[in-house]
């Protein structure tokens, strides 16, 4: 299996900086900070505190397996490896050091995980603990930032979602409010690094319980304290195109939804719906089956696949969608028929079909054995367009789930919250130095903070601060010479979101 020692998790222009630190330097400290949210998605203007214990369990778990854990002859092989990268005699004794040591030798602190902030508060600190590895501060801000901007992103997004959520279930469907936990559904998995599909799946985790990323499960259990004989995800069974065409060329489709809910006669059951047809699988072969669905100990969930979600979920808006497929058909397209599947959509039609209850609110909610999910293509922008469609078409946003997948979690980067980790402070020849970077080209974004930092209770950032006021505000010790403290589970961090 591929183990790389540990020491290869950087930026190659790192391995030269211990030479470049000013003379005497004892001591670096640096910042993991969020500075921007001008790329953030639409609505977005804070950023959660998340994946800080996630991504420092893992750092601390792969230094001890693939470094402190090596013999030292193996794990300098490190050394000569750079030799022949830089072309030149490297000399690595100060990771021969590091690893007759047997710790990484820095404090690093934390903001409480499950609060929001204003960009430009750090989200977590880094000091080197004993004197000669000041450079390691400097050598870690490579993979702490590959590995943590994911977590707090993919869960600042998510809350978004759950924000949503939240105000139209509450003005359509507030009798039902407790299915909010499961309206928005993960579905990046495959579309992400199995780092990222932890990462992500947790932060997701953060806002809803539903969630195909099952990796989430043990992650919960391993890295946020949640007990072994729960799961923090729920699930459905649901079929997908490859299994349904087995059945499909077999026995038919109509013949196969039959066969679904024998398999499966009791619970929900999720049918990905347009392999080939949807409106022929939803007005004829549901239709078929109608006895059979409503008479079953459970929901029938139909699962839209292609398209665009917004018409499919709620049907098309007439005359848009006319001028937008003249060239495709014509001024005569049978979309100008008020009854054609496509202008009704997914959730109308199969109002028409079962039928359902009117709630105090005067919204229609579909008859419980049957619903329809849609992930594809879902984005914050159109879980609204969405959610208003059906409010003017006199539904619940209830009726539909909406499956968030990597056309949420994976369009996203480092720079969307523009995350950064920057050294702010250092000591030489027992004097502490103030530092920041501002370059006159940038729009401000870049600017650092300065000094040694506090955060206080009500997130006002506090720099330039003596090593007293440091040791004050919100942000508190997570790991210190390979011990953790102040550890939180995912159940802590999602009441916390709750009450934001």
């Amino acid at each position: 299996m591929f183990k790389p020692i540990s020491l290869f998790y950087t930026d190659g222009y790192k391995i030269g900086h211990k030479k470049m630190l000013s003379p005497g330097t004892t001591k670096v400290y640096g910042t993991w900070i969020p500075r921007s949210v001008k790329y953030a998605p639409k609505g977005v203007s804070k950023i959660v505190s998340f994946g800080q214990q996630l991504v420092v369990t893992w750092l601390h778990d792969e230094f001890t397996e693939n470094f402190f854990s090596l013999p030292l002859d193996e794990a300098m092989k490190f050394g000569k490896d750079m030799s022949m990268y830089l072309g030149m005699n490297y000399d690595s004794s100060h990771f021969e050091e590091l690893h007759k040591l047997g710790y990484l030798p820095v404090r690093i602190k934390s903001l409480p995980e499950g609060i929001e902030t204003n960009p430009n508060v750090p989200h977590m600190t880094f000091i080197n603990t004993v004197d000669g590895f000041a450079w390691l501060t400097l050598y870690l801000e490579t993979i702490i930032s590959s590995l943590a901007w994911k977590p707090s992103t993919s869960s600042t997004i998510a809350l978004q979602y759950r924000r949503n959520l939240v105000e139209w279930v509450m003005k359509t469907d507030p009798n039902n409010a407790w299915l909010i936990d499961f309206l928005a559904h993960d579905f990046s998995a495959r579309g992400l690094s199995p780092w990222d599909m932890l990462s992500s799946g947790l932060g997701h985790a953060t806002s809803f319980r539903g969630s195909d990323s099952i990796i989430v499960i043990p992650g919960a259990r391993y890295f946020y304290g949640e007990p072994e004989n729960e799961v923090s995800i729920n699930s459905v069974n649901a079929s997908e195109h490859s299994v349904s065409t087995t059945c499909i060329f077999t026995m038919g489709e109509s013949e196969m939804i039959k066969y679904f809910m024998n398999q499966f006669p009791d619970g929900i059951l999720s049918i990905v719906s347009d392999t080939f047809d949807l409106w022929q699988l939803i007005t004829e072969f549901l239709p078929e089956n109608k006895e059979q669905i409503m008479s079953r100990n459970g929901k029938l969930v139909i699962r839209p696949d292609s398209g665009n979600p917004v018409d499919i979920i709620c049907g098309h808006d007439n005359s848009s969608w006319i001028q937008s497929n003249k060239a495709t058909f014509g001024d005569n397209n049978v979309i100008t028929n008020s009854n054609s599947p496509e202008k009704k959509g997914v959730i109308e039609l199969l109002w028409d079909i079962f039928g359902g209850t009117v709630n105090e609110q005067g919204y229609k909610v579909l008859d419980p054995h049957i619903g329809a999910i849609y992930g594809d293509s879902i984005t914050l922008d159109r879980q609204i367009q969405i959610y208003k469609r059906l409010e003017a078409k006199g539904f619940a946003s209830t009726n539909i789930v909406l499956g968030v997948g990597s056309f949420t979690y994976q369009m996203n980067t480092r720079d969307t919250f523009g995350f950064a980790a920057k050294g702010v402070w250092f000591e030489a020849n027992g004097q502490g130095y103030d530092i920041y970077k501002d370059p006159v080209t940038d729009d401000g974004t870049k600017k650092s903070l300065k000094g040694l930092i506090c955060v206080t209770e009500n997130h006002e950032v506090l720099t330039q601060c003596t090593p007293e006021q440091e040791s004050q505000g919100i942000l508190h010790t997570i790991y210190e010479d390979g011990h953790f403290f102040n550890q939180v589970t995912l159940t802590q961090i999602r009441e916390r979101l709750k009450q934001l």
